[in-house]
């Protein structure tokens, strides 16, 4: 199989490292218009690397796009022009969504794209103990981290989660909106508080506080920020019988059993972690939704994609656009 990841950042050097352990008899060759990542990622990986998919003489059987967010669109059209089934990173705008449904579904080709925390172990074990409970939950989160921590490495500016159209809040909305959505129902009011709390001279709220009301009678406190100096992952969910806490990480994750009164520690899953990020970062749930790209690809119904995604986009823009 020859597969090719265009976008060589962090998350295409992410995706290339993970597809040498899921493919590791495939020809992964690496794209990117930026000459220090081309010879960076040709040096630490050993594959061939361009500027751009027309320098190479290959028929890729597969593409994962993993360029900045607001890059996604054209390239994936022209991929699926190129009869190469797409893997997409988030997106964080809608643009040509309805073009590239149809013509995948023309050309017959898998347009994939990533919802990490759907394959985490941790939101499988809570979604197994919120949906075996007869009783309505509620719970409390919280996901921050302050902006420039992002990516130390890059200048603020030059960062997409810097810009208003695919700012850092927003990216975290489009990350745990899916699970929380797929865990505790769908969502059917939210009331929002936001803040502008940084110096950062931002042109987007850097922090929302979301009181959420889901249509089954679960209920949340949501709040997402790039202002936090700790990078911050903390969850708990209450209800008569649960009592659920999670961290982050895979060896954070309690339950508290009810008729002891003790904790237990839940083994949710492998711990991958890459030198560099911060320790929430578990590499396992992305090498598990690459896997599943190529069952999909096989015929197996994708747990998330486009169609979902307009519906998480349009909660997004509502959330952003409500009066504070």
């Amino acid at each position: 199989m020859n597969i090719c990841v265009i976008g060589l950042g962090s998350m295409g050097r992410r995706r290339i490292r993970l597809l040498k352990k899921v493919k590791p008899d495939s020809i992964i060759v690496g794209i990117d218009n930026n000459v220090k990542r081309v010879e960076a990622v040709r040096t630490e990986y050993k594959i061939n690397c361009y500027s751009s998919i027309k320098d190479t003489n290959l028929q890729f059987d597969c593409a994962f796009v993993c360029t900045s967010p607001q890059s996604h669109a054209l390239i994936i059209k022209e991929c699926l022009n190129k009869n190469i089934h797409v893997f997409s990173e988030i997106n964080l705008v809608s643009d040509l969504y309805d073009e590239n449904i149809q013509l995948a579904n023309e050309k017959e080709k898998i347009l994939f794209l990533s919802s990490t925390f759907m394959y985490k172990q941790e939101m499988q074990f809570i979604d197994e103990r919120v949906k075996q409970n007869p009783q309505p939950c509620v719970y409390q989160y919280h996901v921050g981290q302050y902006l420039p921590d992002w990516h130390p490495w890059d200048k603020l500016s030059d960062f997409f989660a810097s810009h208003k159209n695919t700012n850092g809040c927003r990216e975290y909305l489009a990350i745990e909106l899916p699970w929380l959505q797929n865990v505790f129902g769908k969502i059917e009011k939210i009331n929002i508080i936001k803040r502008k709390l940084t110096n950062l001279g931002l042109d987007f709220a850097d922090m929302y506080l979301m009181q959420i009301e889901h249509e089954n009678g679960n209920a949340g406190n949501f709040m997402v920020d790039v202002v936090s100096r700790q990078a911050v992952r903390h969850l708990e969910v209450v209800n008569e019988n649960i009592y659920i806490r999670w961290d982050g990480t895979p060896d954070s994750l309690y339950e508290k059993d009810i008729r002891s009164g003790k904790f237990r520690q839940i083994q949710a899953g492998e711990y991958i972690h890459e030198k560099g990020y911060a320790d929430f970062v578990n590499e396992y749930a992305y090498m598990k939704e690459i896997e599943e790209f190529f069952k999909v690809i096989n015929g197996k119904k994708p747990v998330y994609g486009f169609e979902e995604d307009k519906e998480t986009l349009r909660i997004i823009y509502n959330i952003e656009d409500a009066d504070a």
